[in-house]
């Protein structure tokens, strides 16, 4: 474990816990995506690890992806565990592997019950009646990148791979959610999975009350700072 004093200046030289941050990226996406959140969570003195999961591979399922996560988080501890939107489904089996997770938060993430198949998920929550309204509503308007910098929507897109249909297929493995501390982070801007759509499976899934930011789906890229101070606050309380 990391620890830093908060000022030099400081005669008590107070100690901060530091977190790692295991960043999960969305569907057909890349560790990239995270890079300018983890420049700044890195800034605030955290540790950061982003990688691609294999989602282009079709011999491999979510317990793959959560594999690579937790080879890519090693031996570090004090783990704060965050994924984006399909990432949601990846995030719990990261925390039920005995990984040494602090808090787990979903941004913007995909909620999977027991036994759900991600391709259940749509008819499940209601999402797919959403989906159809909300291309009816924003027709031939990005529901992604609305907010993001043109040249850094252009990147984003340029970077974005297929996503496999196998993860889809399978129940998720999980009995129950697991027994970690769950946060999450809804875009009150988001175009993908709008607020009221959101809040509702929030409430109904996890029970709990979502923190919120004025930001569309891709918020790492159009709010980092924003986006990162809310996760650092996540990270345990000084020690």
């Amino acid at each position: 474990m990391l620890v830093l004093p908060v000022s030099d200046d400081d005669p008590l030289k107070t100690e901060v816990t530091m977190a790692t941050f295991a960043l999960i990226h969305g569907g057909g996406d890349v560790g990239w995506y995270w890079h300018l959140v983890e420049r700044e969570l890195r800034q605030r003195g955290h540790d950061t690890v982003a990688p691609n999961l294999p989602c282009e591979d079709d011999a491999v399922g979510l317990p793959d992806y959560a594999d690579v996560v937790i080879d890519a988080i090693g031996d570090r501890r004090n783990v704060a565990v965050v994924a984006q939107s399909f990432g949601g489904f990846t995030a719990p089996l990261v925390a039920a592997a005995g990984v040494p997770v602090c808090v787990l938060v979903l941004v913007a993430g995909m909620i999977p019950a027991p036994g759900e198949a991600p391709d259940d998920w749509p008819a499940n929550t209601g999402f797919d009646k959403v989906m159809r309204e909300q291309a009816q509503r924003f027709r031939g308007e990005d529901l992604i990148y609305h907010d993001v910098p043109a040249a850094l929507a252009a990147q984003a897109r340029s970077l974005a791979r297929a996503q496999s249909d196998t993860p889809g297929h399978a129940p998720w493995p999980l009995d129950a959610w697991p027994p970690v501390l769950t946060k999450f982070v809804l875009c009150t801007e988001d175009r993908f999975f709008p607020p009221a759509f959101m809040h509702r499976v929030v409430a109904d899934r996890l029970g709990i009350i979502p923190d919120e930011i004025a930001a569309g789906h891709a918020v790492a890229l159009s709010r980092p700072k924003e986006l990162a101070e809310i996760l650092a606050s996540y990270a345990p309380p000084n020690r």
